[in-house]
């Protein structure tokens, strides 16, 4: 009798066991049967897996539960199914164009404070008024960080990019009139104009980066995107000076040079404008990585923008970060808006090398974030490259502060430069590091707030640093140092998890998916959800040291 058959009395026995109960004989030697049959068939399957081959159990496949082991199985294909992912050539033309407008945009910002006597002559107004001109693009970002943030995440990329392209395009244009001695506050409207886009524009290179790259790739994305804005400040230290020379006794000659360079940004920003069109898209067909794979397309119906802003502001590492980022980066805003003034104190007439100092300081900075971002996607080490490169930053102000009024401007040069390597390299390091230890909240959302609190610093150290730097530029330096070494101590105490990293890597050999959480009504202890969750079976590893 083979196997097949013997499945089938086995499993008809208990039939025939109940017609004929009556009979305990018949019973007992069908009983008997199916026992020296199953014996029969163990020694076969004994037999055949000595000899390493593995017989399917036809039981199994005739039971119609499969034998018990259908949902394990089926539970095991579905943990083995990883959402296809790929990378698309487009990736590049996004992140370039991106970086393009970004560029104008940090170039508008920058392109008076560096020249501040040329306009201070050509409006008569007071050194702080022209400060202020620089000032409103931080001060705008504050209150609009967060409905532009809850737009990128409803509405997604391709608006927010429009939005911040459009307006950068209509800033530029509207300082196209103001170029009289009695507009000034025509170009503080455009100047307004120019900083409500540069809220649509700084929370973009993380979300970019996350959403068009892959996992070997996203810090370097991340390091390119922000790389345009800096670039556009190096330009803007770099330009003005050159296309607006000071020439207090010809105002005509200034008005004229002035307008050259408001209408070359204009046509500049309109071309971007058209490109932006083009070129951006919310997201590609596919993902580029297993974190995003794992995420929604959409948020979902749950989804709660203030619940996000709430859930980022209990995560202490996160808030740690807050502080540490928007002190180091508002402590550059603050040295790039005053340096005209600090160089022009200790250098007469140097407003020439004035402008190449800043260019030195930001292209060394350019250096350093890609450099920054080619580690950081090399090691994944955040918290240990965030932490050398801010202690690095420190080093740098405390030589810069004490060397700056030698009376050796090219040793000015070399300090601006070791400057700007690491305090501009930094800029992209939180912006990754942020992404990373808030998985899967939203990457415009947390860059957001880290931009929103850089902004804050910004405002503060430069209004403060530009008094004492009325009175002494070392004591506002000194003020700066401070407040760096502050956030040296608060970097050291982020607790860092490889969150976005661990899902890239498939960390303990899982599948993570984003999965609709729905907390018990009768448990109010349980947190809210926020759409999505991650598998709280699976465990996050802290970041390796070196």
């Amino acid at each position: 009798m083979v196997a097949g058959e013997l499945v089938l009395t086995a499993t008809a026995a208990p039939d025939i066991i109940v017609k004929n109960r009556s009979d305990p004989g018949e019973e007992a030697a069908v009983e008997e049967e199916a026992g020296r049959q199953s014996e029969s068939l163990s020694v076969e399957d004994e037999t055949e897996s000595d000899e390493g081959e593995k017989k399917p159990n036809e039981r199994e496949k005739m039971l119609p539960d499969g034998g018990g082991g259908g949902e394990e199985e089926e539970a095991a294909k579905q943990e083995d199914n990883i959402p296809e992912t790929r990378l698309f050539l487009r990736r590049f033309a996004v992140l370039a164009v991106f970086s393009l407008y970004s560029l104008v945009n940090a170039f508008q910002w920058i392109q008076y404070s560096i020249i501040a006597n040329v306009f201070t002559q050509f409006y008569d107004v007071t050194n702080v008024m022209v400060d202020w001109l620089s000032i409103v693009y931080m001060l705008a970002y504050v209150p609009l960080i967060f409905p532009a943030t809850w737009l990128l995440d409803r509405r997604g990329l391709r608006l927010t990019a429009l939005l911040g392209s459009g307006l950068n395009c209509a800033g530029a244009w509207l300082k196209c009139a103001s170029v009289s001695p009695d507009r000034f506050g025509v170009t503080m409207t455009a100047q307004v104009v120019c900083s409500v886009a540069q809220v649509f524009i700084l929370g973009l290179p993380s979300r970019i980066a996350s959403v068009w790259f892959g996992p070997s790739e996203v810090s370097t994305a991340c390091a390119t995107a922000v790389l345009g804005n800096q670039l556009g400040t190096a330009i803007g230290f770099l330009l003005p000076p050159v296309l607006v020379p000071n020439t207090p006794d010809d105002v005509e000659l200034t008005s004229h040079n002035i307008s050259i360079m408001f209408y070359g940004t204009a046509a500049a920003s309109t071309l971007l404008f058209v490109l932006t069109v083009i070129v951006i898209r919310d997201r590609p067909a596919l993902p580029p990585s297993q974190a995003q794979a794992v995420l929604p397309d959409s948020p979902p119906e749950d989804y709660s923008y203030k619940r996000s802003i709430v859930n980022l502001m209990k995560n202490k590492p996160f808030v740690l970060l807050l502080v540490s980022y928007g002190i180091l980066t508002g402590s550059f805003y603050s040295i790039s808006t005053l340096l005209n003034q600090m160089i022009m104190t200790c250098y007469k007439n140097q407003e020439l090398n004035a402008g190449r100092i800043g260019l030195t300081l930001v292209v060394a900075g350019m250096v350093g974030s890609i450099l920054c971002g080619l580690w950081l996607d090399h090691t994944k080490q955040y918290k240990m490259t965030t932490l050398v490169v801010y202690i690095l930053s420190f080093l740098g102000m405390v030589v810069f502060t004490f060397t700056l009024d030698l009376d050796n401007i090219h040793l000015v040069f070399v300090t601006a430069g070791v400057l700007g390597f690491f305090m501009t390299g930094y800029l992209p390091l939180g912006f990754e590091f942020g992404v990373e230890i808030t998985y899967p909240e939203s990457e415009g959302t947390s860059s957001g707030l880290l931009n929103a609190f850089a902004q804050i610093f910004g405002i503060v150290l430069t209004l403060i640093q530009g008094k004492l730097t009325n009175h002494s530029h070392l004591a506002g330096n000194l003020l700066l140092c401070a407040w760096i070494l502050l956030g040296i101590l608060l970097t050291a105490l982020i607790k860092s998890e490889l969150k976005r990293h661990n899902v890239n890597v498939g960390a303990g050999h899982r599948t993570l998916l984003a999965v609709p959480d729905d907390p018990p009504p009768d448990d109010p202890s349980h947190n809210k959800p926020n759409g999505f969750k991650l598998d709280p079976s699976f465990s996050f590893s802290r970041e390796t040291s070196l």
